[in-house]
């Protein structure tokens, strides 16, 4: 999800809500501790330069139990980190404190924001010898093939 995106959603909605894949809750008295800009410049392992940019939300929460973070106060968050940071419209990118920090997507859902599990991966996949799979094939597909059974073929 952009930027652009989360203001969208935030026009039309009431109350705010944040949940993991897995449906567990994000609990309601969070706090957003932190909106910005992330600018990553790299090497990946095939030896090209890569530059990417994420916004970042940092979600918090602690003993504070009455605190309501409302979606007209999270937009004006981002209003005055777009004025004072010049943030891009770029993909967000959420952390959220488990048994360390851990890095989300986000996404909406029609009535929560969805936390959603990033992963890794290799961008030179071809550079560095990784093999590629081997295809899946159907054996239906294969009704062509002079090997029968007792002929070594197979």
């Amino acid at each position: 999800m952009k930027l652009s995106e989360i203001k969208n959603i935030l026009t039309n909605l009431q109350e705010l809500h944040f949940v993991l894949e897995n449906g567990e809750q994000v609990p309601q008295y969070f706090h957003v501790t932190e909106v910005g800009q992330i600018n990553k410049k790299f090497i990946d392992c095939g030896g090209v330069m890569r530059d990417e940019k994420a916004i970042n939300f940092q979600l918090w929460f602690s003993t504070d139990n009455d605190h309501r973070l409302e979606a007209e106060k999270l937009k004006k968050i981002i209003a005055l980190s777009e004025e004072k940071l010049g943030l891009e419209d770029a993909e967000i990118e959420v952390e959220y404190q488990q048994a360390t920090i851990g890095k989300f997507g986000l996404d909406f859902n029609g009535s929560e924001f969805v936390l959603t599990a990033k992963t890794t991966a290799c961008l030179a996949e071809d550079a560095c010898g990784i093999p590629q799979g081997k295809p899946k094939l159907k054996m239906a597909d294969l009704q062509g093939s002079t090997c029968a059974p007792g002929s070594g073929c197979c």
